[in-house]
């Protein structure tokens, strides 16, 4: 089938971008999104041209690395997949495709379709891991755990931080990715001793890296490739509050 793109294309973070278009001839409806994107850049090098700059690791759907803004949604019209798990066969014959990279204050566009994420990576190293010496590994029944205390927190591990939340709400707000990395140690035996000073500090980072305030709409949840539950943000919000209440009485 034959397509046409309208794909953003920016030098780098200091010059202006634009949607530049193309057109493919002879794409499979078996083609995944990336793939066919590795085939307009065969294309482009071959008419010496510059190759359109994305992101992209495991192809797997694990990484989270592939974020891309298609057709005005993040990952495309598919629903809890990554752009590297959307295949060609969701779109006609002579379909326009428009391809953008994330569009948040917090994740400045580095080049074409590549934003800079590392706001994600500072927000964990601002709190999102368990720092207090547990020993060696216990047995796996020493500790027990609520069931359903562990299917909630696997499901929270289960982000990926691609960003699709941030692309995804109109205020860019990171709160369903700090939901999930703050919710899935919360409710674990190992991650309770810090529970407090971590949501303190990953809040904190937050606001500093100038993502938005949480609009309620459930975008966020929405468009997860994960399908990433709002009710962690619920959890955030009453871990947040919880240890604000026990700073003000020490």
């Amino acid at each position: 089938m034959k397509i046409y793109l309208k794909i953003w294309r920016q030098k780098n973070s200091n010059t202006p971008g634009k949607m530049v278009d193309y057109s493919l001839d002879k794409i499979i409806p078996e083609m995944s999104f990336l793939e066919m994107l590795d085939v307009l850049n065969e294309t482009l090098l071959k008419k010496g041209q510059e190759p359109v700059a994305f992101d992209h690791d495991c192809r797997e759907g694990i990484c989270g690395m592939c974020s891309l803004y298609i057709n005005g949604r993040p990952h495309g019209p598919d629903e809890g997949v990554t752009a590297c798990q959307l295949h060609m066969r969701h779109f006609k014959d002579g379909d326009t495709i428009y391809i953008e990279p994330w569009r948040a204050k917090a994740f400045p566009v580095l080049k074409d379709l590549i934003v800079d994420r590392s706001a994600f990576d500072r927000i964990i190293q601002a709190g999102g891991y368990i720092s207090v010496n547990t020993g060696s590994a216990p047995d796996a029944n020493a500790i027990p755990i609520p069931n359903n205390n562990v299917k909630v927190a696997f499901e929270a591990a289960d982000c990926i931080g691609c960003g699709a939340c941030v692309a995804a709400c109109k205020n860019a707000s990171a709160m369903l990715f700090v939901a999930a990395k703050v919710s899935h140690l919360a409710l674990l035996p190992q991650g309770k001793v810090e529970k407090q000073l971590r949501v303190e500090k990953m809040v904190a980072q937050m606001d500093k890296e100038g993502f938005g305030s949480c609009t309620n709409t459930g975008a966020c949840s929405y468009e997860c490739p994960k399908n990433i539950s709002l009710s962690h943000i619920a959890r955030l919000n009453r871990e947040y509050l919880s240890a604000s209440i026990l700073n003000e009485a020490i």
